[in-house]
């Protein structure tokens, strides 16, 4: 009989060779079942005199296959996967022609894959493209855009938008007792108008904030950081930090009293604080050595 996965098959080879040894023929069960007189003979071969409630589907698939990888070569497939910390199956297959052994990569993937040892990627997960990231050689040429999320002593949240030109450091911040798109859009609107030069560039993170309107109003301008690369954000990473020691720590728990107190630290901040990444100049003094040298 053909393969089935008929959860019901097992009791029902039981009950008809139950039925065989109560006293019917194998040629009335057959009829009454609707199979072959031969499918319930080898049925009768299954089951011992004790009985049994079922009588279990046997997968067809086949035992052996003249081309399948030998053994050894399947132990030590496993055995370097686990030797090697999770190291992919182009590194185990380098590490088994070292050791001598003729196998081709895509069997090694194909083996891994059985094992339930190979990382398959989500078909859920969305496809990020990352275009490339520009060259910040003047003011506005790659602007990074982030979120702080801070917990008062009640446990509720506040959130400081916090924004920074990767050339000059010039950087620009506004507290926000919600979080969301339209949130996200209306501190950059009050970012681009109170910065000095133009934004050609606006690259944030992945986070709910900056997705599907935020993209679509700003498209010309936005990229995404890399998934899983905090680098990419790092001089804003850096901002937060800073803002965090010398200012958060010591303001007001509320959105409204510390936007009434950052226009003071961010003069601070742009116009007098010294830079070590600027050669101990002010984001002030490099957005004006970067017009000097342009006229």
């Amino acid at each position: 009989m053909a393969y089935t996965t008929n959860p019901a098959m097992p009791k029902l080879r039981a009950r008809a060779v139950e039925m065989v040894r109560s006293g019917k023929s194998i040629r009335e069960v057959a009829r009454h079942f609707g199979f072959e007189p031969s499918t319930i003979s080898r049925w009768m071969k299954k089951v011992p005199l004790g009985g049994s409630s079922v009588i279990p589907t046997v997968p067809s698939i086949a035992k052996s296959h003249p081309n399948r990888i030998p053994k050894v070569v399947r132990e030590r497939i496993r055995a370097l996967r686990i030797q090697l910390n999770g190291r992919c199956g182009e590194v185990i297959f380098d590490h088994l022609k070292d050791e001598g052994f003729k196998i081709s990569l895509r069997s090694v993937h194909r083996e891994l894959d059985r094992m339930g040892m190979l990382k398959k990627r989500n078909g859920w997960k969305k496809q990020h493209i990352y275009p490339a990231r520009p060259n910040a050689v003047k003011p506005g040429d790659l602007v990074q855009i982030d979120t702080v999320h801070t917990v008062r002593k009640d446990g509720s949240r506040y959130y400081l938008y916090t924004l920074t030109d990767v050339y000059s450091r010039w950087s620009f911040a506004w507290a926000s007792e919600r979080l969301g798109v339209v949130y996200s859009l209306k501190f950059l609107a009050m970012a681009k108008k109170a910065a000095p030069f133009v934004f050609r560039c606006v690259q944030s993170d992945h986070g709910p904030e900056f997705q599907h309107v935020f993209t679509s109003r700003i498209r010309n301008i936005h990229r995404y950081s890399r998934i899983r690369r905090p680098n990419d954000n790092a001089h804003l990473e850096r901002f937060n930090r800073t803002i965090q020691e010398e200012f958060l720590y010591k303001a007001p728990e509320t959105a409204l009293g510390i936007n009434k107190l950052l226009p003071v630290y961010l003069d601070y901040f742009n116009n007098h604080r010294k830079h070590l990444g600027l050669e101990c100049k002010t984001p002030q003094q490099k957005l004006l050595g970067c017009c000097e040298g342009s006229v």
